[in-house]
């Protein structure tokens, strides 16, 4: 079922604030039946994010479109296994705020919301 225009934009300006982001991906990757689409779609909420803040570094920009490659071939799984693999030796994988953070005019690309692959659904 399709979410409301509504709760997408407030969706996406909760993600400016790096400590929801954080905790957003993280819990998408502590998920026990993941939806490898999910994990997607999150990642792209929080690059959405950071493009309307204009605060997407062009190295940023470079990692997210490998990775949604990867992430559209591969489902995830090579992410989720390494999670499994981390909790099976007693590890957790943390997402957190790294302690500096970009400014929104430094190294920023400009790049538009349609650049951005299609979203396979509406989480």
């Amino acid at each position: 079922m399709p979410t409301s225009d509504s709760y997408r934009e407030s969706l996406i300006e909760s993600l400016k604030d790096a400590e929801h982001a954080a905790g957003f991906i993280g819990a998408i990757l502590e998920e026990k039946d993941p939806e490898p689409a999910l994990l997607r779609n999150a990642i792209r909420k929080v690059i959405e994010a950071r493009v309307r803040m204009n605060a997407l570094s062009e190295s940023a920009k470079e990692h997210h479109e490998k990775l949604d490659k990867m992430l559209t071939e591969s489902g995830g799984s090579e992410i989720y296994s390494l999670v499994e693999l981390l909790e099976a030796l007693g590890f957790k994988l943390e997402i957190t705020v790294a302690d500096i953070e970009l400014p929104a005019d430094s190294e920023s690309t400009q790049i538009e919301e349609s650049e951005l692959s299609p979203e396979p659904a509406n989480f």
